[in-house]
């Protein structure tokens, strides 16, 4: 699954981005490849099971069966479910982190309809992921502040971004311009449960909205 198979040392690092849990995570990182190997066969057992029968439900017995490790080798890199679950939402936000920077570098030069194509482009590449780090946050019972840190995070991104395509664009502008680009982005991943036709059609409406609302920043 894109956005789970990160190098393993993403997993282990406290610095990235906000962890979604107050609980620290304490695993023992991998040292051999052997042992990334093994993590990432966690990883994917992980997301697995926690798609099919839920947060609660899914069990490290059972993650550690579908993973092929052993129960203590599982415990000594994830020492809880939490640990597991707070390693999947730590890299979905670090994947984030990393499209929003990369199209930064981008942005230069572009034209509004290129920049707003380039955001709905970079949502529905992570809109997979999306839904489940969302789904899997709730179930979990995220503490707020963790939201919103996160939240605060994208809107900062997205705002360096706007700034980066449109130069003379304020920082106060920027930072309100992100929060409505934001909000018109969750229209994306909403539209996954629309008929294809209606989808596609939504989809092209949001682009032509972004195209027209970051065009008007450089009036």
């Amino acid at each position: 699954m894109r956005g789970f198979a990160l190098k393993t040392s993403t997993i282990f690092s406290e610095n990235l981005v906000p962890m979604p849990s107050a609980r620290p995570t304490v695993a023992q990182e991998p040292k051999r490849q052997r042992g990334r190997d093994r993590v990432a066969a966690i990883i994917e057992a992980g997301v697995k099971l926690f798609k099919e029968k839920g947060f609660d439900a899914a069990t490290m017995t059972e993650i550690a069966a579908q993973s092929g490790t052993a129960i203590g080798s599982l415990y000594r890199f994830f020492p809880s479910k939490e640990a597991l679950a707070d390693a999947l939402l730590l890299q979905y936000a670090q994947l984030v982190a990393t499209e929003l920077t990369a199209l930064e570098t981008k942005v230069s030069g572009m034209s509004p309809d290129e920049v707003a194509d380039a955001l709905v482009d970079f949502s529905l590449s992570v809109r997979p992921q999306h839904s489940f780090a969302i789904s899997l946050l709730e179930e979990r019972g995220g503490r707020d502040e963790k939201r919103v840190e996160f939240r605060d995070a994208m809107r900062s991104h997205v705002a360096k971004i706007l700034r980066r395509a449109i130069p003379d664009l304020g920082t106060a502008r920027s930072r309100n311009m992100a929060i409505v680009v934001l909000h018109t982005l969750k229209a994306v991943t909403r539209a996954e449960t629309e008929a294809p036709a209606t989808r596609t059609q939504i989809l092209s409406e949001i682009r032509k909205l972004l195209r027209v609302y970051i065009a008007s920043a450089h009036d």
